[in-house]
């Protein structure tokens, strides 16, 4: 049973609101500097679980988490996807027009950076986590700044939002996935993708071959990754989502793939939650 999890940042950041929505309010959540932290609390069994944001709509994969998810021999078990409305808040009874600076992550900044562009008298500073900002905000009393954060972190931290949903893209989703130390989560029955990760040397149909036998055993193949290997030119790991009906299928396919290529591994086998 998961009675804690490590989330990256503070609590009232994007990473807090899923683990609210996947283990409900009452779990307890350790915040965390950085993904290299969260992932070190799990392994040295101070939690139970991590989330990790994989993917964004917009800005795409974030590969960092999937070579931490891959290093450490971690698993997935579940994920969670989450509508991602940027807000830009400040201390009360402020105008936009008396805001002179902006902090935030950089892929929010990324995400709401055409609506700066009415407001050039604004300057946006990176910072390393959306939540975090709006916390600073309030314990410093900062006056003249804003964050771009969650509406939740505003409601914690006692900041007005000063405009809603100021990212470029109105629908803007990030695929977020729960990590444990095990996969024995759910049955067989209930398994309907996966996400498997292996190496091809750079030859002519390799990666083609692959892909058929994807196709022939009926997965619909929904995310890859290409990763180099640093430390072998023209030598690449690729990381592949698959979702399946039959679990049978998958795993006929699995035997197989296993065969062809190197490395091959199973970061993860759960439940699909995007129909």
């Amino acid at each position: 049973m998961i009675k804690s999890v490590a989330i990256q940042g503070v609590k009232g950041s994007f990473h807090h609101i899923v683990s609210q929505q996947y283990f409900g309010s009452q779990i307890a959540v350790q915040e965390c500097l950085s993904f290299d932290n969260a992932v070190e609390s799990l392994l040295n069994k101070d939690t139970d679980a991590v989330i990790m944001a994989i993917e964004n709509s917009i800005a795409g994969s974030i590969i960092p988490n999937y070579a931490l998810i891959d290093n450490h021999n971690l698993h997935i078990v579940g994920e969670q996807y989450l509508d991602v409305q940027h807000h830009l808040m400040a201390l009360s009874n402020q105008s936009i027009n008396e805001i002179h600076e902006v902090y935030s992550h950089p892929m929010a900044l990324l995400q709401c950076k055409e609506f700066f562009k009415r407001y050039p008298h604004i300057k946006l500073i990176e910072d390393k986590d959306t939540a975090e900002v709006a916390q600073r905000i309030q314990t410093g009393n900062l006056k003249n700044v804003g964050a771009i954060a969650s509406g939740l972190a505003a409601e914690l931290f006692e900041l007005e939002i000063l405009v809603e949903s100021i990212q470029t893209i109105k629908h803007n989703e990030t695929r977020f996935v729960i990590v444990k130390r095990e996969n024995h989560e759910i049955s067989e029955s209930e398994i309907n993708k996966a996400s498997i990760k292996f190496e091809l040397d750079h030859k002519r149909g390799s990666l083609a071959a692959m892909l058929n036998v994807m196709s022939d055993c009926k997965l619909n193949l929904t995310k890859i990754q290409s990763l180099p290997k640093i430390e072998t030119p023209w030598k690449y790991a690729f990381f592949v989502d698959v979702t399946f009906d039959d679990f049978s299928s998958y795993k006929k396919a699995k035997s197989i793939l296993e065969i062809m290529a190197q490395d091959f591994k199973i970061l993860g086998e759960y439940k699909n939650t995007k129909q």
